[in-house]
């Protein structure tokens, strides 16, 4: 424990500094000032020694919390891991791997990465890093991030054990800039119908989402199916560049406003690579944020048809703001509205609990399966280009409500899902069978037909949740087959070739939610004309 005194009074001014910064314009003078006299006094007099630092930190995070849910403070310690997934890149060799057994398996080598540069590929084993055995001794997934990533640059000296060869392989990679794709899946569902994931809103996604769209377009695209079911939002600047690729010229894409700061407009600008052609926004209770600022401008300006359950909810906007000792708060400044003027934020007025339980009470209250369930906090009409009516107040309301099937799920899906098993599973039945399976299926499309997981392969993975502790049981078992068998192909499609790989399997078989169906449906249909969509 250090001892709080007054050698260490630059925490103290530091905290008042912040906590001036915040209050400034809110508070008397003195509000500032009886945090600083506390702190002043806990040095002078508290009876036993203070971590300093831990009472600061934990006084800023109560302090957040009574703002918003969505004002957080991050650690110093934190602040580059956190920040990561939305630069868009690390530093390292440029692998995705999983721990089966107590062995660093390679699940997969990222393309243009050095690992991939250096021949490194799925199903590798890594038994050595930098001549230290690492095989069998209990390593854990921040160990091998600690020990594969670094600075640009430098050399990590990388021992696999491969398949097929009696002795294990040398390798000296160079670690280098690795890409975090927020594009998960681009391919064509259809001659003239192309499909887009995207996972999050980072540094990198409209260099991505335009590279997909220019690909798709000389597959023959002329319709779209955008999946944004799941995707938790991330830089606001790259949702708008988004939207500017889907609308036409001077179209209001969203527009902020807040105490401290005025309405700002933010209008599309360039022709875009996608202002023609129909299109589809596939969301759902996960898509949040960024997300929501997509569908609502599509849907305001009725470019396209929004199909799924309604989104999460999140319509208020983060500024990050850094503090004295390298830490962060990401400070909530200003809500964004759709350009019909609705603020999608959902209320948070009951607690931070309460707010975090929201997704949870919609499938109590039936509103993933049941439309008439759906209630929106804001009864105030608002009208999109074509005086369609749509509300606010609550997430962004779908065009066409898609319900999900619940029937199927039970806890021993559940467990499959979350200690891994499946995961795992499907890499080790891959790692035995990767050349039968690539000489027996060609591509995607004959994989999907032709590979069914028979019952011995079933009765296999059931062992390995027994293994992992998980009890069989038959009746869940035989509820959930549907369920397990589509995640299984799936894995299985995912580790032979890639992340589309994956959501091909999972879009063309999905027993749960019948999202990407309908979006097909409504692309070769009338529903365009008889919603009163509008025509580009």
């Amino acid at each position: 424990m250090k001892k709080f005194s007054l050698t260490h009074y630059a925490a103290s001014l530091a905290m008042h500094l912040f906590v001036g910064s915040l209050f400034a314009q809110v508070s008397k003078p003195s509000a500032a000032g009886k945090l600083e006299a506390l702190l002043y006094h806990v040095d002078r007099m508290y009876v036993d020694s203070v971590d300093d630092a831990s009472l600061v930190d934990k006084a800023i995070i109560s302090m957040l919390g009574e703002l918003d849910p969505h004002s957080v403070y991050i650690p110093k310690e934190d602040l580059e891991e956190v920040n990561e997934p939305l630069k868009g890149n690390f530093e390292g060799i440029g692998i995705q791997f999983n721990i089966i057994k107590d062995t660093i398996y390679v699940v997969d080598a990222i393309s243009g990465g050095p690992s991939e540069r250096l021949g490194i590929r799925a199903g590798d084993r890594i038994v050595g890093i930098e001549g230290e055995n690492v095989a069998g001794v209990g390593i854990k997934n921040r160990d091998v991030m600690d020990k594969l990533r670094g600075r640009k640059g430098t050399k990590v000296e990388v021992s696999i054990k491969r398949r097929g060869e009696r002795e294990p392989l040398e390798f000296a990679i160079i670690r280098d800039k690795i890409p975090i794709n927020s594009l998960e899946a681009s391919y064509m569902a259809s001659p003239s119908i192309g499909y887009i994931k995207i996972s999050r809103f980072s540094a990198t996604t409209t260099k991505e989402f335009r590279e997909a769209l220019d690909q798709l377009r000389d597959q023959g695209m002329v319709d779209l199916v955008l999946d944004l079911q799941g995707n938790g939002g991330g830089y606001l600047r790259s949702a708008i560049e988004m939207a500017d690729e889907l609308l036409s010229d001077r179209k209001l894409i969203v527009y902020t406003e807040g105490r401290n700061s005025p309405r700002d407009n933010t209008y599309a600008t360039q022709e875009g690579r996608f202002e023609k052609g129909r299109l589809v926004v596939m969301v759902d209770e996960g898509s949040a944020s960024a997300s929501e600022i997509v569908s609502g401008a599509v849907q305001d300006w009725d470019r396209g048809l929004i199909i799924g359950r309604r989104s999460f909810g999140k319509g208020l906007v983060q500024r990050p703001v850094m503090l004295p000792d390298g830490s962060a708060v990401r400070l909530t400044v200003s809500r964004y509205y759709t350009p019909a003027g609705r603020c999608i934020q959902k209320p948070y007025d009951e607690g931070l609990e309460a707010y975090r339980r929201e997704r949870v009470e919609r499938l109590k209250r039936g509103e993933l399966t049941e439309l008439d369930s759906i209630h929106t906090t804001d009864t105030v009409r608002y009208y999109t280009m074509n005086k369609r009516i749509v509300h606010g107040g609550g997430g962004i309301m779908p065009d066409l409500f898609i319900p999900i099937d619940t029937t199927l799920s039970s806890d021993y899906f559940g467990k499959l899902v979350r200690k891994g098993t499946l995961n795992t599973f499907a890499l080790s039945f891959v790692d035995t069978e990767r050349e039968r399976l690539a000489a027996e299926f060609q591509n995607v499309e004959a994989f999907d037909q032709g590979f069914h997981a028979d019952e011995e392969l079933m009765s296999r993975l059931a062992e390995a949740g027994q293994r992992d502790g998980i009890e069989p049981d038959m009746e869940a078992m035989e509820r959930s087959s549907p369920l397990i068998e589509l995640r299984l192909k799936a894995l299985i499609a995912r580790d032979l070739w890639d992340t589309s790989a994956y959501w091909k399997v999972i879009n063309s078989n999905n027993p749960v939610d019948r999202s990407f169906h309908k979006a097909l449906e409504v692309l070769s249909d009338d529903t365009y004309e008889r919603m009163g969509i509008a025509k580009y």
